[in-house]
């Protein structure tokens, strides 16, 4: 009886070739060398979940040159590192002065022992009463000496096995890299099956830059460390003085400049942050303290509920009890001038920046100076331009706090979907509709989080402020710095802590 043939299964045979040639055509392409050799690597790796050790010789020879190559830069730098330093130490095993230290040591010994020997000699020729001081300071400067030479002779005794440790290093390092090596192509190779514009292949000119780059490093690394001191270029960036005294000459003469022809524009700026300053300080420091404490006790209890008015009374009459009400509020009055002008500034300009891509890359260099520059640096050039005080307290914590609202109303406009946008003008929404019933009120999650991050990097900057003349709590936290007065410190930080918390819990129970 003859044997039936089942199509399906002809079917998928044929199927299962044919993606075995295509997956062989294309690691062809991706590898360009040695393909047949790199088909069967990828296939025994591939053909298991676990990690299959595999050696390639080439990686292992070449180590960071051949992972440069291949465009595996997280593999080649790690590796660069590790070999580099076995190569150190087997420089130093075998070329390098390790005594060096101990000798310049005994240098500077026998200098001083001369002088103490010729003290000594005085001493004796005129029978001074110092000759028994002079006499065990040389006996001890001498066994100094003696026990600092045994010392070097140990270390330089020690070549050979630091030599040997290098060498460990290297050898482990090499290993390693060629048992990886496949693992770490192959990996590569499923990222460009999804993406051609991954590099493939070792082209020429990054074989020549890899080789290059790896020989410098290493090369510049051996040479420093088993001959410290030899190569002046490795030790001391070549510069000159003078164009550090240019630059200092430069930006001072541009502030100097700016402060005289700029002196109406910062003198409205000072008159704004007044206005809302004074307000503010109306509202919290005159008002009596039983109006102000209720309304955020009320303000506390509608937006986060009972539990966290509850505590907001507690701080409230902690900050009281301790004699820190009226700092306390001075502090909140200047925080929410930043806070407000932050905020009034902030959240139009992430408007306008959430869909216009090349403004907010314009901007966001911008704002990423105003957050990682340190606030002792940039508050030298609001000091040169408001002066010391309030208001140039307000700019600096304005400069610290203000771009979180920016980066998240910006975050919040940009993952409005695209479908409702769509929908309500198919629907006929204007923009002016658009903004205010669609884009806002989905965004505003976003929104309110980056007016509390505002809000609380405000509060970070109160000490500092209080630097440059700002009232408050940070006052009382800088004086503590100042005098180490460790009970006012803590008491005036717990008040900043308590401020922070009854903030944070207004603006995120609106939030939830």
């Amino acid at each position: 009886m003859d044997a039936t043939v089942n199509p399906l299964e002809d079917t998928n045979t044929e199927a299962a070739r044919a993606y075995a040639e295509e997956r062989r055509e294309n690691i062809r392409t991706f590898v360009r060398t040695s393909p047949d050799y790199y088909i069967r690597m990828f296939d025994r790796i591939g053909a298991s979940a676990r990690f299959t050790p595999t050696v390639n010789l080439m990686a292992g020879c070449f180590g960071p040159v051949w992972f440069g190559a291949r465009g595996l830069w997280n593999w080649a730098l790690p590796f660069l590192i590790i070999e580099t330093l076995g190569l150190v130490q087997m420089a130093r095993g075998l070329f390098g002065d390790l005594a060096s230290d101990a000798m310049a040591r005994i240098a500077s010994i026998e200098g001083t022992l001369e002088l103490r020997r010729q003290q000594l000699a005085a001493a004796i020729e005129n029978n001074s009463d110092k000759v028994d001081v002079y006499r065990r300071t040389v006996e001890s400067l001498e066994a100094n000496i003696g026990g600092i030479r045994a010392e070097a002779e140990a270390l330089a005794a020690q070549g050979p096995t630091i030599a040997l440790i290098g060498l460990t290093i290297l050898i482990l390092a090499k290993v390693a890299q060629a048992v990886l090596a496949n693992t770490a192509l192959e990996a590569r190779f499923s990222d460009w099956l999804s993406d051609r514009s991954i590099r493939s292949g070792m082209p020429v000119t990054q074989i020549a830059f890899s080789a290059v780059f790896m020989a410098l490093i290493a090369a510049a690394a051996m040479l420093h460390y088993s001959f410290p001191g030899r190569f002046t270029l490795l030790i001391d960036f070549p510069t000159d003085p003078d164009i550090r005294l240019t630059s200092i000459a430069g930006v001072e003469d541009f502030f100097n400049w700016a402060v005289l022809n700029g002196e109406a524009l910062f003198d409205a700026i000072t008159y704004c942050i007044r206005l809302v300053l004074d307000a503010l300080e109306i509202v919290f420091v005159s008002t009596p303290w039983i109006v102000i404490a209720s309304l955020i006790i009320l303000l506390t209890w509608l937006t986060a509920g009972v539990r966290m008015a509850i505590y907001s009374g507690a701080f409230l009459a902690y900050m009281g009890l301790l004699g820190f009400w009226e700092k306390a509020m001075t502090t909140l009055a200047l925080l929410g001038t930043a806070a407000c002008l932050s905020i009034l500034i902030g959240i139009p300009l992430g408007m306008f920046a959430a869909r216009r891509p090349r403004f907010y890359a314009f901007i966001q260099p911008i704002m990423d100076f105003m957050q990682t520059m340190p606030a002792f640096v940039f508050m030298i050039p609001v000091i040169a331009f408001f002066g010391t005080g309030k208001p140039a307290a307000v700019v600096t914590t304005m400069i610290f706090g203000g771009t979180p609202v920016v980066r998240l109303t910006v975050l919040g406009l940009r993952g409005v979907p695209e479908s409702v946008r769509e929908a309500a003008i198919s629907f006929g929404a204007n923009k002016w509709y658009l903004l205010t019933k669609v884009d806002l009120p989905l965004a505003s999650p976003s929104i309110r989080a980056g007016i509390n991050q505002t809000i609380m990097l405000s509060l970070a900057m109160v000490v500092v402020a209080s630097l440059i003349g700002a009232k408050g709590l940070g006052e009382d936290v800088l004086e503590a710095l100042q005098y180490a007065n460790v009970g006012q410190g803590i008491l005036a930080g717990f008040s900043i802590l308590f401020c922070a918390m009854i903030l944070d819990r207004i603006v995120q129970g609106g939030r939830r």
